[in-house]
């Protein structure tokens, strides 16, 4: 898991910056219930996307268990930044109309996620809704390109089931409750790799797919990508995908 105090300081600037946020807060828009309401952005990092959900009438509020995060959320979301445990979010049952997940449920293990799910339906009230990313290790793959075609045989055969996977989500809100009412996509703006990038990744051990896999069938791989033209060229920004729920009943005891 990454030192998010360490990395407070950098952390919008590696990762897209405003427009990446803007792109993410204009879809989170096209999910979030509209009117007066109080809507909770868990994991809120930085605030840099959750201060763009700020409306007339609408309450704004984030939840982040690193202090190092929450210096700069506190200066964007002034009164509404707190630290705290996605498991053990510091709210009343039934307090919110929503929920906002971007790119927490892919980092999690698989129980902990449950937990956090669990936290976020707790959280809402009847016909609340719960808007995540969903498929976020997919997303740079969304459009065919020579990077997708070289490594598309290890992600598909080691390629780990996430616990953000699209189907996963599904029925989970199945389970509990939820109907799902919407998608959305934006790009991760600036965030599209080139094939030497995705080599220095994989060599540095942080595709989660490569460590799985067999050496030789990694060294291919390598190879597919090293044999790429405009190794500096990176491919399409990263495509993605928001899946909103909405509770159909009470809360879930």
């Amino acid at each position: 898991m990454i030192d998010y105090n360490s990395e407070a300081q950098a952390y919008d600037t590696t990762r897209g910056g405003e427009p990446r946020a803007e792109a993410a807060a204009d879809a989170l828009e096209q999910l979030l219930p509209q009117g007066p309401a109080t809507v909770l952005d868990i994991a809120c990092g930085t605030g840099i996307v959750t201060r763009r959900l700020r409306r007339p009438g609408r309450t704004v509020l984030g939840v982040d268990r690193s202090p190092g995060m929450l210096v700069p959320a506190a200066r964007r979301i002034p009164g509404g930044a707190v630290c705290g445990d996605a498991t053990r979010l510091p709210f009343a049952s039934g307090s919110v109309d929503a929920v906002v997940m971007v790119w927490l449920l892919h980092l999690l293990p698989e129980s902990t996620a449950g937990a956090v799910l669990a936290e976020a339906l707790r959280v809402l009230q009847p016909g609340g809704r719960l808007v995540t990313t969903v498929d976020k290790e997919a997303a740079y793959f969304t459009e065919e390109s020579g990077v997708a075609r070289a490594t598309a045989e290890l992600r598909r055969r080691y390629a780990p089931h996430a616990p953000d996977r699209s189907e996963r989500i599904r029925a989970w809100a199945a389970d509990h409750g939820l109907r799902p009412v919407g998608e959305a996509r934006f790009p991760g703006t600036g965030q599209g790799r080139g094939a030497r990038q995705w080599r220095e990744s994989i060599d540095a051990g942080r595709i989660p797919w490569c460590n799985r896999a067999d050496a030789e069938q990694v060294a291919e791989a390598v190879r597919r990508l090293a044999a790429l033209p405009d190794q500096e060229t990176p491919i399409a920004d990263p495509l993605y995908r928001l899946l909103a729920l909405e509770v159909c009943g009470p809360p879930a005891p």
